[in-house]
């Protein structure tokens, strides 16, 4: 651990004997195995206290720093930065994860309290004008200093993130910076804050027996359940949380319930009332715009890209757009086949976005005899996670043994030692699979300590989290997964990987500190096991007899691979380009979000029938979790992980030569080298777009 602050030890007594930072947890170490956040102990009321001492005490770091009077060098102002904010960092860490994952009104009110003092406290660094000209000094000689590349990253990172926020500007331009960080601090916390309020307030309530026609058991159980923990007993409840709605949507053979559940979802944020996120939307683009333009950026897309791989719109749109034709037309196929069976079974209506999950749902089962009734007994959680577990152990000798009596936030969370093959530890996993309503919607991966060396060179050992809203177990029957929530599985412990099999000195450059359109690299590649024959072998598994999945279900498996493809990039490619077109907006104009996101929906030709994935007001990717001007990112990253995945196709899915060159070169460098630059050592050429093509059946 890192240690800053010196002194006396008889002045240290005499201030804690008489501080009320004795009762607070994050004010002293944790005395937990592996030096775990002392859950059971941080209660909300310590968040504000610690996180204000954790600004002052870095605060006065940044100052020593900045008035130090010795030349600027790599080690007394780059690694001194780096290295400063302890106390912050930790405090941070712990509370935006559960701020996500078991959050309450308090906690919220915490988070809007604290969102204005860190952006102030970031911009208080960013802008102060002494430690700026010592990282422009040490950046102007970089090329004498000798570096090794992951020094010489953090270099020049640390330069352009003070250029890129503004520590060039002058004085009345860095007041408004701050201005505009603090504003969008508040709002983008609003943002998700009102769509976490509209998903728990929803509720579908059926009394009658009759409206669960065409449900699934485990539909109807599930249902049931929720129902009864609402006081609801004998009756039905369905939400807004995926293993709600979703099922609903695929089975129930009631068009008007369909419909109404399918017109809660896609209106989240959009009814005029308390919850609206309209206006939100409307000021934050007009934010990012003048914090761009304040920056000498045409948009906030020519910001946001000038550091990934893509590096400029253009070539965006460009990559959607080789795509968007072909899903389109897919899409329109599929249009006319759900149509044809409302025909055949004397529907007399035209399909609609609500009908489009039932029919799909209808055709493929009539096609390939295959629905999530058929898979889910044999996607039992624990024998997914097995499943996951024993391929990363194939791939890397890697392990994970279950570990109790450790502090977790909740109790539904399972924690697991991960060590290396010759027995030597890795890191802390939490995994945190169910739904509740302090949780929100989908699913993340997370730290509570990143990978990382001290300044000694001594290994810091990351603590990982992923999280998830999977069908949680009811009565007897355990958690039984779909397909899409195993591969979301697969999908998560990739992220994971990322931060565990990091192998860096500064937490700047670990994990998943990398360019946002190669973050997903790790995930979606780990997606190819979760499917792969032979793997469905090792963990698909009857959660009744412990029989694996028969030949003929992993074929049926296999031809349906592509169903329903035009749909699911259609609707993904749609979110993209609204993604896009919200950012590079390029002047001020009187808003209305309805209207502009049906004008950019429109200019594409997307169908009535398909929506985009996300509409503006619950668009969490771009107005809160970092992803603006990025959605992309998940696309291209399938370009990435399908060309990437030729690899361990033609060396064998479990070559363990191939596993470590991806190792080696991904999971491990982190943002220490140029992407780009990586992908090719493992790989050997740039990533061809047509093995993606191929595996959509798009080509």
């Amino acid at each position: 651990m890192k240690r800053k602050f010196f002194a006396p030890l008889l002045v240290v007594l005499l201030l804690l004997a008489c501080s009320p930072q004795e009762q607070n947890p994050f004010f002293t170490e944790w005395d937990t195995p592996y030096q775990i956040p002392s859950f059971s102990e941080i209660e909300e009321e310590h968040y504000m206290p610690a996180m204000r001492e954790g600004i002052l005490q870095h605060q006065s770091e940044i100052d020593a720093i900045a008035g130090r009077a010795e030349e600027p060098t790599f080690e007394n102002t780059i690694l001194a930065v780096e290295y400063s904010g302890e106390l912050l960092d930790r405090v941070t860490e712990v509370f935006f994860s559960l701020n996500s994952a078991v959050t309450s009104e308090q906690m919220q009110a915490i988070a809007k309290e604290a969102a204005p003092l860190l952006s102030e406290h970031r911009d208080n660094i960013i802008l102060n004008d002494n430690l700026f000209r010592r990282v422009k000094a040490v950046h102007k000689k970089r090329l004498s200093l000798a570096l090794i590349p992951e020094q010489d990253k953090l270099l020049d990172d640390y330069y352009k993130r003070f250029v890129r926020n503004g520590a060039d500007l002058g004085v009345e331009d860095k007041e408004k910076l701050r201005a505009i960080n603090k504003e969008l601090s508040v709002l983008t916390l609003q943002f998700g804050e009102n769509i976490l309020k509209e998903t728990n307030r929803f509720e579908m309530v059926l009394e009658d027996e009759k409206a669960l026609a065409g449900l699934p058991d485990f539909v109807v159980s599930a249902a049931a359940e929720a129902a009864a923990a609402r006081g609801y007993e004998g009756k039905w409840l369905f939400t807004l949380h995926k293993p709600s709605w979703i099922p609903f949507l695929q089975y129930s053979g009631r068009r008007d319930l369909r419909e109404k559940i399918y017109r809660a979802w896609f209106m989240m944020g959009d009814n005029g009332d308390d919850l609206d996120n309209k206006k939100i939307i409307e000021k934050i683009t007009a934010l990012r715009l003048d914090r761009s333009n304040l920056l000498g950026y045409k948009t906030y897309a020519h910001f946001a890209l000038e550091e990934s791989m893509a590096k400029v719109p253009e070539n965006v749109y460009d990559l959607l757009g080789q795509l968007w034709t072909p899903a389109l037309a897919k899409a329109k196929e599929e249009r006319a086949l759900f149509q044809e069976i409302i025909d055949r079974e004397g529907g007399g209506f035209e399909l609609e976005s609500w009908d489009w999950w039932y029919y799909a749902e209808k055709l493929k089962k009539e096609k390939y005899d295959l629905d999530d009734e058929i898979l889910k007994p044999y996607f039992p959680l624990d024998s997914v996670m097995d499943g996951a577990f024993e391929t990363v152990n194939r791939l890397w000798g890697i392990t994970f043994t279950e570990i109790e009596d450790v502090p977790t936030y909740h109790e539904d969370v399972r924690v697991f030692e991960v060590k290396e093959e010759d027995g030597s530890h890795i890191g802390i996993f939490f995994c945190d699979y169910f739904p509740r309503e302090s949780k929100r919607g989908g699913a993340w991966m997370g730290t509570f300590r990143k990978q990382s060396r001290t300044i000694d060179g001594e290994m810091v050992a990351p603590l990982v989290y992923n999280v998830g809203n999977f069908s949680k177990p009811t009565g007897d029957m355990p958690s039984l997964l779909t397909f899409d929530e195993v591969n979301t599985l697969f999908h998560e412990l990739g992220h994971g990987l990322h931060g565990l099999l990091s192998d860096g000195s500064y937490q700047s450059l670990t994990g998943t500190a990398v360019a946002t359109d190669f973050v997903e690299l790790p995930s979606q590649i780990m997606e190819n096991w979760a499917t792969d024959p032979a793997v469905l072998k090792m963990y698909a598994k009857h959660y009744k007899t412990g029989e694996p999945i028969p030949d003929k279900l992993i074929e049926k498996i296999k031809k349906a691979k592509q169903f329903n493809q035009g749909f699911a990039a259609t609707e993904y490619l749609a979110a993209s380009l609204l993604d896009m077109d919200y950012h590079t907006i390029d002047k001020h104009f009187e808003m209305d979000v309805r209207e502009f996101e049906n004008e950019s929906l429109g200019n594409i030709g997307l169908i009535p029938e398909i929506k985009s994935r996300y509409r503006s007001t619950y668009f969490r990717h771009i107005f809160t979790s970092g992803y603006a001007s990025g959605y992309y990112s998940y696309i291209w990253a399938e370009v990435l992980d399908a060309d990437a995945f030729q690899a361990f196709m033609e060396n064998g899915i479990f070559d363990r030569q191939t596993a470590q060159l991806f190792r080696e070169n991904i999971l491990a460098k982190g943002g220490s080298e140029d992407p780009m630059k990586l992908y090719v050592q493992f790989r050997g050429a740039i990533p061809s777009i047509q093995p993606l093509l191929e595996r959509r059946g798009l080509n």
